[in-house]
Parts: structure tokens; C-alpha cells; sequence
């Protein structure tokens, strides 16, 4: 069986990235394909694979501003060859289910979100754009919506990576979706002995993300957080910062993994499809202060995990916050990292096999079934040909 990996893009290690490595785990001899592709920013076990990019990848400035070509994007990847695959796995946020599967092949997608920018956060992506994108965007996100509907019909069967996920998959698909948390690396975390004086926020530095809560916040409350992570908001937020915020900017693993296990608690204000770093944190021994929306419903339990705040605002995350401090003692270390221990990349991959060996079979017993009803119909044919046999003329016509 030849399989096929289609994920976005490769240009960076995130959430996305680590379920493409999980599959590349799966089924070792696998071919990649990926609309652009930075070889210098990806993990070695990536690297191992066939990797097949786009025509978009020979346009100057791609690998940078892959973002701005979202409406060469379709034309991209219907370009891809997949005829002789089997089976096709997509890993879809992107786009990235958009491929043509050859009639035989087997598509799973696996979503960690339908397109934000088209859909739920269209109006908050449009709003924090450049001018040229919020011109744009009202003539072509029609357009791509249309496409993206479309080729949900191209996928034969859904798994999303969470509940949240699920639903969003359900009203803009009117598809059903099986629902398997991503893999998180549990086993890479380990608790400290010791705890500093700061709380933590990790993650791209991107509108939606919502530190800019965090950084105003925790300037009002003149207390310590650390912020990890790159992007666009990067310089708006160090204006915007007091003191008592420092940013480390893009860390490496080391240090991440060292300010999981000593910060006090883990800052996610933002509403995030699944959200990896929770879990990461929870795996470190530390609980997770989040806002009550999206993935983090399915991982911060409150009371054992972290808390949940209710209002997506500085002054919400700042109650939030204070009520911690007064319930900091109740979190204990080997609570959290055994509630983390259900997201593992080891459970990940066993539900994922179970899923697509499912669809696999149910696949070949339709194509049975198929095939019994042809050559049932044909015997029958056949047994009718005596009496559908003209009789011989008894007359010739004068």
C-alpha cells in the first residue's frame, strides 16, 4: 500500500508539524507533499521523507509570505499527482484536503481546523489585516469558501482534533467527524522542584492568540510573565509592555521546557481549536489559567488541571488570575501529569491506526458488496436471454 502525507505547509514546528510526525511514525515509507516547504526549519524525521512541493514554491518569497498566496492555493494543490496511492492522509488547517484522490484511494483527513480565516474568525482576521487584504478579502472569500465546501466531498472520512473541531466541521461541512486529540510529546515534560515567580505564555505572536490580554494585564498587576514565541504582534506588544514582561522570542527547546516547569502557571487567553502547550504544561506539573473556549473545555479541568475564566478580557484574566493565587496550593504535580498522560503520542497513534484501518475496511467490504450485486445482476441478465431471444417471422411479408 502507498501512502501519501498531505499537510500546508513546512515551515516551522508546531502543533500541525508534530501530527505530521506522528504519521511519518505510522508509515515510515510515506511520501509528503506540501504547498511550500523550508527543509532548514523542520525535524530530521521529516527531512527522512519524500518531500513534494507546489509550484508555489518557486515563487520568490513563498517560503516567507506563503500566507498572502491563499488564492493560488487551491490551483496548488489540485496540481499535486496522486494516482498511485492508496491511501491519502491530509492534515488540514491550511487548506490542505483540496488534493484529488484517485477513485481507488482511501482519503483521511485528519482537521485541526476548518479554514479560521474563511469562516468563524473571518471578520477578526479581515479586521486585523493590511489594507490590501481586507480590499481583497470580500471578493475572494466567497470564492474560496465555495471551493472548500466542495472538496470536503473529496475526503471519505473526518477525524478532528477535538470536540470544538468537530462541530465547526459538522456546520460549515455537514459532514460527521470522528474526534482523536493530536499527540503531545508528555514524556519529553518533567516537573521541577522548584518554582520561580513568573507565569508563562508560549506561542506564535499572532492577533488571535490574544497575549496582548496577557501583556496588559500582567503590566497592570505589576507582576512577572515571560513571553515565548515570534510574529507579527512582536513589536506591538513589547510597546505595549511594562517592566515586569520580558520576551524571550523564539526558544529553543530547552528553554521552553524549562519555563513549563518552573513558571507558576501558564497563561492561553486565546480560544484555540485543540491547544498543545496546555498539555505540555499540565505534563511539566504546572496548571494552566485559560480562557473557557474551544480546546482548552477538553483539557483544563478546573480544580485538577488549571481554571477557566469566563470573559475574554484583561479585566477576566486578571480576576482569573487572583483567583489562582488563592487556589495555587490545591494543583499538584502528580495530578497534572497524569491527566496530561491521555493526550500521549503513543495513544494518538493507536486511534489514528484504528481509524484509518476502519475506513480501509469498510472501504474493501462496499467494494465486495459492489461487486456481488454486478455479478448477481448479470446472472440474472443472463438467465432471462432465452425469452428475451425474437422468435422466427412464421410469414414473409408480400
Amino acid at each position: 500500500m502507498r501512502v501519501a502525507i498531505v499537510h500546508y505547509w513546512l515551515v516551522s514546528m508546531r502543533g500541525g508539524e508534530k501530527v505530521v510526525e506522528a504519521l511519518c511514525d505510522m508509515y515510515p515509507d510515506a511520501d509528503i507533499f506540501t504547498l511550500v516547504y523550508d527543509e532548514s526549519r523542520v525535524s530530521e524525521k521529516i527531512r527522512k521523507h519524500k518531500v513534494t512541493t507546489s509550484f508555489l514554491q518557486r515563487i520568490p518569497g513563498a517560503i516567507k509570505a506563503y500566507q498572502s498566496l491563499l488564492p493560488l492555493m487551491p490551483f496548488a494543490l489540485e496540481s499535486f499527482d496522486l494516482t498511485d496511492y492508496d491511501l491519502i492522509i491530509s492534515s488540514e488547517s491550511g487548506p490542505a484536503k483540496g488534493i484529488i484522490p484517485p477513485p481507488h484511494a482511501t482519503h483521511v483527513c485528519y482537521c485541526h481546523s476548518p479554514m479560521r480565516y474563511l469562516w468563524d474568525h473571518y471578520h477578526f482576521y479581515r479586521s486585523h489585516a493590511g489594507l490590501a487584504s481586507r480590499l481583497m478579502l470580500p471578493v475572494l472569500a466567497p470564492l474560496l469558501r465555495s471551493w472548500d465546501v466542495s472538496t470536503s466531498l473529496r475526503v471519505d472520512r473526518f477525524v478532528a482534533n477535538s470536540h470544538h473541531v468537530s462541530d465547526r466541521i459538522s456546520k460549515y461541512y455537514r459532514r460527521p467527524a470522528t474526534v482523536l486529540h493530536p499527540p503531545v510529546s508528555v514524556d519529553d515534560f518533567t516537573p521541577s522542584a522548584v518554582i520561580d515567580d513568573f507565569y508563562l505564555c508560549a506561542g506564535q505572536l499572532i492577533p488571535y492568540k490574544r497575549i496582548d490580554l496577557a501583556v496588559e494585564a500582567f503590566t497592570r498587576m505589576n507582576r512577572k510573565l515571560v513571553v515565548i514565541g515570534e510574529g507579527k504582534e512582536m513589536e506591538r506588544l513589547k510597546r505595549a509592555a511594562g517592566p515586569t514582561i520580558t520576551f524571550l522570542g523564539r526558544a529553543p527547546f530547552a528553554v521552553l521546557k524549562e519555563k513549563l516547569s518552573r513558571c507558576r502557571a501558564l497563561i492561553f487567553p486565546g480560544e484555540e481549536d485543540f491547544g498543545i502547550v496546555p498539555v505540555e504544561a499540565m505534563a511539566s506539573g504546572r496548571p494552566v489559567i485559560a480562557y473557557g473556549s474551544g480546546g482548552a473545555l477538553e483539557t483544563v479541568v478546573p480544580g485538577l488541571s488549571g481554571m477557566l475564566f469566563g470573559e475574554q478580557s484583561v479585566e477576566g484574566l486578571i480576576k482569573a488570575v487572583r483567583d489562582f493565587e488563592e487556589n495555587e496550593h490545591l494543583f499538584h504535580p502528580e495530578a497534572l501529569r497524569a491527566h496530561a498522560g491521555q493526550f500521549s503520542l503513543r495513544n494518538f497513534m493507536v486511534g489514528m491506526q484504528a481509524i484509518i484501518d476502519e475506513e480501509l475496511m469498510m472501504r474493501k467490504t462496499v467494494q465486495h458488496r459492489r461487486d456481488y450485486n454486478i455479478a448477481a445482476m448479470q446472472r440474472a441478465f443472463e438467465a432471462q436471454l432465452p425469452a428475451l431471444v425474437t422468435e422466427p417471422r412464421s410469414a414473409t411479408l408480400q
